[in-house]
């Protein structure tokens, strides 16, 4: 229900897109517009999608509905998973709907895409939903910041403190395509510099429903952990038949590369019972985050935020007190704001945005709770540690973002 719905508002914009004519300057008059893209109807939908609309909405009330005395609006639409489709409707918002500002960008392909058309066009953008670190790396932009997590930093935290804990020799079951690839090599790596060994690969086609010669080659290998390098759908069906093929009972530790709240709900605790992940966020963590986070279910499905959604509340809310405080729209100067302004709200203490984009905020390894240990539908995880923004994100000399100064 949720996917059509999204299909539709997306024809619908691209209706209303088709009749307004170019106008790259605003009238005092005309709101100000931020754009959502994401994936709205795909197997990403749920993490990110809608709910990245309502979070952004959600941030614009907060604020007060206004910014430098006109009215700000948040549109919305979904780029299908693919590069040309997410490029074309940003060309669209900026040429002909003065979009300011977009977030979302739940893939990867897409946010680079489109981070370089932000940079030509010289409007802001604000990944909240994408994974590559390459954002803040050799495509970085002046205009462009990155604002949850990135490939890096859930292979850092995730690969060096599994190993602390014991978990040192690995099997890579992979998407085959790069956020895939870049998961695995960047985890691989870590893994091998605390220590830890790599028994094997397996990488399949992106979007299998079956996984039983990957987890049978796994289970082979003898090795304590299989690292899922996946994300949605695929990941919650790995999870699923490894249970199935025995591999959890005989003893091999379940790692996900990338995984939210919503896989767990929709793979069971059953499934995902010890499950360990890398977030940047959780509902539960503290009274900030469980009161934001009962405003936002009672907005969306009666579920709470993933870590993307609750960024993206962040990020728009960040752009709209940093556009406030400069006192302008002008790219460059809002840019310069932002990384002056620390960030503060109920996800992020303290944060700072560096010259290549990266925002550093402390990350969290967690794990899948037992069904005997949830006390609620949405009581799935625990933090089990928390890692500073420091040592958790690339340092930015090692990113070969041309903005920084070697």
């Amino acid at each position: 229900m949720i996917r059509s719905a999204a299909i539709g508002i997306g024809a619908a914009l691209w209706t209303a897109m088709s009749v307004i004519p170019a106008n790259s300057q605003a009238t005092p008059s005309e709101p100000i517009r931020i754009g959502v893209l994401d994936d709205m109807s795909g197997m990403f939908a749920d993490q990110q999608g809608m709910g990245d609309a309502v979070a952004a909405r959600m941030a614009v009330s907060d604020f007060g509905g206004k910014l430098l005395g006109r009215p700000i609006e948040v549109i919305h639409a979904d780029h299908l998973n693919k590069t040309d489709v997410g490029a074309q409707i940003a060309r669209g918002w900026f040429d002909q709907q003065n979009v300011q500002m977009i977030t979302g960008l739940g893939n990867s392909a897409v946010a680079l895409a489109v981070q370089s058309i932000s940079r030509d066009k010289n409007r802001i953008q604000m990944t909240t939903s994408g994974g590559t670190a390459e954002l803040t790396g050799k495509s970085c932009s002046p205009n462009g910041t990155h604002w949850v997590f990135d490939t890096f930093a859930l292979a850092k935290v995730t690969g060096s403190e599994a190993v602390r804990r014991g978990a040192n020799s690995w099997y890579f079951i992979t998407a085959d395509y790069a956020f895939g690839h870049a998961l695995e090599q960047d985890t691989a790596k870590i893994v091998k510099e605390a220590g830890g060994t790599v028994a094997g690969v397996s990488r399949y086609p992106g979007g299998s429903s079956d996984f039983a010669s990957y987890l049978l080659r796994a289970q082979s290998s003898r090795a304590k952990v299989i690292g899922l390098a996946n994300s949605g759908s695929d990941m919650v069906n790995a999870v699923k038949q490894a249970n199935e093929f025995g591999n959890v009972a005989g003893g091999q530790q379940l790692v996900a590369l990338l995984a939210f709240t919503t896989n767990l709900k929709e793979a069971g605790l059953a499934a995902t019972k010890g499950l360990i992940f890398t977030e940047a966020f959780y509902w539960d963590q503290t009274e900030e985050t469980r009161a934001f986070s009962k405003r936002f279910a009672a907005l969306h499905h009666n579920r709470p935020p993933t870590s993307l959604q609750a960024g993206t509340y962040s990020a728009t809310l960040h752009y709209l007190k940093a556009v406030a405080a400069a006192g302008t729209l002008d790219a460059a100067t809002v840019m310069r704001k932002m990384r002056e302004l620390p960030v503060n709200d109920f996800m992020t203490k303290n944060g700072r945005l560096r010259q290549d984009g990266r925002l550093i905020r402390d990350m969290y390894l967690l794990q899948a709770k037992s069904p005997e240990e949830s006390k609620g539908e949405w009581d799935l995880a625990k933090v089990i540690a928390t890692v500073p923004g420091e040592q958790a994100f690339r340092p930015m000399n090692e990113g070969e973002c041309p903005l920084v100064k070697q």
